[in-house]
């Protein structure tokens, strides 16, 4: 090529275009009156100009399409005269007498079509003189073009089987011979415009090569056409005759391009046949071959093809695919010692992608392609090619997305090793993978071995990593991913009791490394599901002996005491102080009275020593009078410690009004429905009276401060427990006491100083319809309340 800019080359294909045009104009004037002699001299002039040098491939093609319009219609021409009585012989010898070479060959090409339509000769006589001929071009340019246009008016002519063109019994094999001896020609003068011109245009070289190649590919489309072609003369012949070429060639570009072609043009069934002559050609070819590209396509097509139906597998498993192929990557990845391992991992993914097609019931084949990529990376270290550890995800995430059993990826001993290679973003990434799966197939982990196993995989998600990433990690993320794993721990069961201890064990093991910010999200799901278990536990063995039926329970208790310290380090009071709860409501459903009366006493420590905020405390405190209220464990002696204790807790609360709910919430530690023994009229009459001077005390702060008494919500609030406890049956509660503070808060309404208040007017008249209620229904309960008095209130 001698281009010298753009600018020159435009105006050389424009002059071309116009020698072109004039050419073609007098050869149809001259097709117009049948004049073969002005016709053959205006042709032969016009593909002169496909004589040029001075054009670039991508230039000279538009040139040629140009010119090959025109060749169609001179086919046309000479097929008209043939029916006219001129001799196609002769016009095949008229043509020859061409000037230049180039045209005259066009010229041979487009009458030996016409010949070979004539069938005056056989086909294979004509297209081997043509193959034969056009080896007289040797300018790679114009003979790759020459060649293609060989192809293009050959390839429906050719003496296949089932063909008009049919010859002998060998006919198969001269339309092979044929097509592979131009296939041969065109990828001699492809790659040797690789050597042509200097050095630093070697880049563009190689860009006008790869414009090119689709025309030496386009004969490998046309031999996978030929009917002809079995499975032995492919073996036999076609497979050797292409790959010799393709290793021969010792081009980069040639051996990539081609062997794809023969991967995705060819039958499958024919590559399983021929695996291994394909495979012993990978490792000979250069360096700088992408043969990792070649490979995986191979292997994809292989899967595809298994894909299809189970009718073929026997046949993967009579020429040991799996072997040839894994014997192949290696001495693939032996001969290219500069392989990328993004490359290495990219063929084992390609690998496993194949054998889980193939061979999903083979987990040590899985196994073993996955401690290959292992040996590769070792010593290596974290990786930090992005490409790569893409790879190794999608490796990772093959067996999961086939088994959807995490089960089943336990068992592959190499699958934590490969792991370990990956960054701490990437592990996360890959964990939650690990965890989406168990959660979408509802896998139940029922084994501590399992829960080792699994918890050491996904330590990315339950261990804090640098603080630099965690900083990074937006919040919303942290939460849904805490999440999953709040859920997977969820999914642990075991009936065995033993071997849920043991599993709750190794959880707690793992996540106790979480840090101060995993362990809020991380230990109650572990607790809960523990309790669920307690319960389950307790519901199963009423009917065992009392020691045996305690002693399990009991080491579960042990142990959750244990994981909820675990949060001091963190800290979270208010959400251990629940947790202690819970546990003391659980270990009271299983009758163990001091396991209980421990978690309340932990539970109260960490309300006296932790617990500081106002609002935290009285939050606190209606969870401790809630939970106390609904405990039957416990004896005299340990409930009045505990009720005593709750009581003075609440008469301590900061503000006046949380003092007076809390209070007054008391009153129900002291009368429990179900419970005969806790029903104590006085106490519940000494707390609502309490809470009655604690509402009096804060309207009077209210006066001193504001200078009006504040809102009545407290009387009312106190006002409705006090029906309560009256429609249960407690003597101490009478209608005297409950008149008096009727009329209490009618009066502190009605007065100017008090300030309105809607909410307690409306929670006020509501509480009066619902006396008036209660008396319109008669009976035993109208009785009750038809002694109480009350009116309207109007302001």
């Amino acid at each position: 090529m001698i281009p010298n800019g753009v600018e020159d080359e435009e105006k050389w294909l424009a002059a071309g275009i116009t020698g072109l045009q004039q050419n073609a104009f007098y050869m149809h004037r001259a097709l117009d009156s049948n004049n073969l002699k002005d016709a053959l001299k205006y042709s032969a002039q016009m593909l002169s100009e496909l004589r040029t040098s001075k054009l670039s491939p991508h230039k000279y093609y538009e040139l040629y399409m140009r010119a090959f319009d025109e060749l169609r219609k001179l086919e046309i021409f000479f097929k008209e005269e043939s029916k006219r009585g001129c001799s196609i012989v002769d016009l095949y010898e008229l043509v020859q007498h061409a000037g230049n070479i180039l045209p005259r060959l066009y010229l041979l090409c487009t009458v030996g079509s016409v010949y070979i339509k004539s069938k005056e000769a056989p086909a294979k006589d004509i297209l081997k003189d043509l193959v034969e001929m056009c080896r007289s071009i040797q300018h790679p340019l114009r003979g790759l073009f020459l060649r293609s246009y060989l192809s293009q008016v050959s390839r429906d002519k050719l003496p296949d089987i089932g063909s008009e063109y049919e010859g002998d019994a060998d006919t198969a094999m001269d339309a092979v011979e044929f097509v592979l001896q131009n296939f041969t020609e065109m990828n001699k003068l492809w790659v040797r415009m690789q050597h042509q011109g200097p050095a630093r245009e070697k880049e563009k070289r190689e860009k006008e090569r790869s414009e090119l190649r689709d025309l030496v590919g386009k004969n490998l489309h046309v031999l996978s056409q030929i009917e002809g072609i079995d499975l032995d003369l492919y073996k036999d012949m076609v497979l050797p005759r292409v790959l010799e070429q393709v290793v021969n060639c010792k081009d980069e570009i040639a051996q990539g391009y081609l062997m794809d072609c023969i991967i995705q043009v060819f039958p499958d069934e024919y590559h399983l046949q021929t695996l291994e002559t394909l495979l012993d050609a990978c490792p000979q070819f250069q360096p700088s071959v992408d043969i990792k590209t070649v490979l995986a396509r191979l292997m994809e097509r292989l899967s595809n093809y298994a894909a299809l139906s189970a009718e073929v597998l026997p046949e993967f498993f009579q020429v040991e695919a799996f072997t040839k192929l894994n014997n192949a990557i290696g001495k693939v990845i032996e001969a290219q010692e500069d392989m990328p391992i993004a490359g290495v991992v990219t063929l084992y993914a390609s690998l496993l992608t194949f054998t889980l097609h193939v061979h999903p019931d083979r987990l040590d084949y899985v196994d073993q392609i996955l401690g290959a990529c292992v040996q590769k990376l070792s010593g290596k270290g974290k990786l930090k090619d992005n490409k790569a550890t893409k790879q190794i995800v999608a490796l990772l995430s093959a067996p999961l997305e086939k088994y959807k059993d995490i089960d089943t990826v336990l068992k592959l001993s190499n699958y934590p090793h490969l792991m370990e290679y990956l960054d701490d973003a990437t592990s996360k990434v890959m964990a939650n993978v690990l965890v989406q799966n168990i959660l979408k197939n509802k896998t139940c982990i029922s084994t501590a071995e399992k829960v080792e196993a699994l918890f050491e995989l996904m330590k990315a998600l339950i261990r804090d990593l640098d603080e630099d990433v965690n900083d990074e990690l937006d919040e919303d993320d942290f939460k849904e991913e805490q999440n999953s794993v709040a859920r997977l721990i969820q999914m642990l069961h075991n009936d065995d009791p033993e071997e849920m201890l043991k599993m709750i064990c190794a959880v707690h093991k793992h996540i106790l490394t979480g840090g101060p910010k995993r362990l809020p999200c991380t230990i109650p799901p572990l607790i809960l599901n523990s309790l669920k278990f307690v319960r389950r536990l307790h519901s199963h063995d009423e009917n065992a002996p009392e020691d045996e039926a305690s002693a399990m329970p009991e080491k579960f208790f042990q142990i959750l005491n244990q994981i909820i310290e675990a949060l001091s380090i963190v800290p979270v009071p208010e959400l251990a102080l629940k947790l202690y709860l819970e546990c003391a409501e659980a270990a009271n459903e299983s009758d163990l009275e001091p396991v209980a009366y421990e978690f309340f006493t932990q539970a109260y420590m960490l309300y006296e020593e932790e617990i500081s905020d106002s609002k935290a405390q009285v939050t606190a405190i209606h969870l401790i009078i809630g939970t106390l209220q609904r405990m039957h464990i416990f004896g005299v002696e340990n409930r009045d410690t505990l009720t005593h204790k709750a009581t003075g807790y609440s008469a301590k609360l900061l503000k006046k009004p949380d003092q007076c709910r809390a209070v007054y919430a008391c009153s129900h530690l002291f009368w429990v429905d179900d419970q005969d023994n806790i029903k104590d009229g006085e106490r519940v009459l000494l707390c609502l009276k309490r809470a009655l001077r604690i509402a009096n005390a804060a309207q009077q702060m209210s006066t001193a401060t504001r200078g009006s008494s504040g809102s009545v919500l407290l009387f009312i609030e106190i006002l409705n427990k006090y029906l309560y406890f009256f429609e249960k049956g407690v003597s101490q509660i009478n209608v005297a006491s409950i008149q008096s503070l009727i009329e209490l808060i009618t009066t502190e309404m009605q007065s100017e100083n008090t300030t309105a208040d809607p909410a307690a007017d409306t929670y006020f008249a509501s509480t009066l319809r619902y006396i008036q209620f209660q008396k319109d229904k008669g009976g035993a309960v109208g009785e009750k309340y038809e002694p109480i008095r009350h009116q309207v209130i109007v302001k």
